[in-house]
């Protein structure tokens, strides 16, 4: 009998894009960049410089750097080295709204490499205006603002948002899995899960998602998420946890409503009824950036310490590298979407794969209507 060679795999095709851009929201490297950052960041909102300067003693306490440039680097070394793995033969760029690189730069310089289409990964995995159509923003004015003789800017296409993606969950059911252990074992089996996420004002998670669905996506997709988990962790372990969605970072004027409660204000709450210990897992975020390590790490895990309540913090995505090949999935699947293929979609939960190209009113801007890439308006 001959034996036939396996039929060899399928290159991986992206057309119709001819590179991968990271958008991420940047952060300051050096005592100096604070206040500068802070300024980009709150920009039009007319905050008193010490304010900034109040807000700056976070980073001042990590010596004036924020992490998240260093965790963008890492992260695009290895989704080079994952795209090239899989024979995915495309440039990637970096850019970020707030600080260097910043996106005008990006794209100045990705039209002069004569790029035509790029896919857009977004840090940020659920649907809000902070979260997803400010990024789509910055992408309009960054590609309006190259120059002609420049030549014209790239067609730029965001990915869906990727909450309920495995290459997201997995890792984060790992990092529960992992802070679970850590856990004194006469406690382990009680713990409550709290999951933390950045609060936004109530208006804009009302608003966040297509205006067809009702709202409210950025609730329901943490909320999923959550749910999701435990589920995992319970089919892991064959225990069952509690579980709280709650948030941090709140920093508008009191008279606004944000969404509530605030992760120091729970932990209170869950010691008074009685809890046992606790897992801190921020689902909110995709890596270790300053609020994880100000507002979790130094903040609510004292204010654990202070209540002697036993808590870990788990960790993030970050750069697991089942996290860093949902860029490469994400690309293809939207790839073949453009080209008009059928494509399976990864999604676990109950939600399934968020849209493609976002509503004309998705995410509203509460203050004005600006130009958006990536929306239905493109297609």
């Amino acid at each position: 009998m001959t034996t036939l060679p396996d039929e060899a795999a399928p290159t991986p095709d992206p057309s119709p894009y001819d590179a991968v851009l990271l958008v991420s929201f940047g952060g300051p490297e050096a005592p100096e960049d604070v206040v500068p950052f802070l300024e980009n960041v709150t920009r039009g909102r007319n905050i008193p410089r010490e304010r900034l300067e109040e807000v700056g003693e976070h980073y001042f306490q990590f010596g004036g750097r924020s992490p998240i440039n260093d965790q963008n680097r890492a992260f695009l070394d290895l989704l080079r080295a994952d795209l090239a793995g899989a024979g995915v033969d495309l440039p990637v760029y970096w850019g970020n709204r707030n600080w260097d690189p910043y996106l005008t730069d990006t794209l100045r310089q990705m039209t002069a490499d004569g790029v035509t289409r790029a896919a857009c990964f977004v840090t940020s995995a659920y649907s809000s205006y902070s979260g997803c159509r400010q990024y789509r923003e910055n992408l309009a004015a960054a590609r309006d603002a190259v120059p002609a003789e420049v030549g014209t800017a790239p067609k730029l296409d965001r990915f869906r948002v990727y909450f309920d993606h495995p290459g997201f969950l997995e890792p984060n059911v790992d990092a529960v899995l992992a802070a679970l252990a850590q856990l004194p074992e006469d406690v382990r089996d009680d713990a409550r899960l709290v999951f933390v996420t950045h609060s936004i004002p109530t208006s804009m998670n009302d608003a966040s998602g297509p205006p067809a669905l009702g709202g409210g996506a950025y609730v329901a997709q943490h909320t999923s998420v959550m749910h999701a988990i435990v589920a995992e962790v319970a089919q892991q372990t064959g225990r069952t946890h509690g579980a709280d969605l709650v948030y941090c970072s709140r920093s508008g004027p009191p008279q606004v409503p944000w969404l509530e409660p605030d992760v120091n204000d729970h932990l209170a709450a869950l010691k008074e009824a009685g809890a046992s210990a606790v897992v801190i897992a921020p689902i909110g975020f995709v890596s270790d950036h300053m609020e994880v390590v100000y507002d979790l790490d130094t903040e609510a895990l004292e204010t654990a310490r202070g209540l002697g309540l036993p808590a870990v913090r788990a960790g993030t995505a970050g750069t697991d590298a089942r996290f860093v090949a949902t860029v490469r999935d994400l690309l293809l699947e939207r790839a073949a979407v453009e080209r008009g293929d059928d494509v399976a979609r990864a999604s676990t939960g109950g939600l399934g794969p968020a849209w493609d190209r976002c509503a004309v009113d998705c995410c509203a801007n509460a203050r004005q209507a600006l130009p958006v890439a990536g929306g239905i308006e493109e297609a």
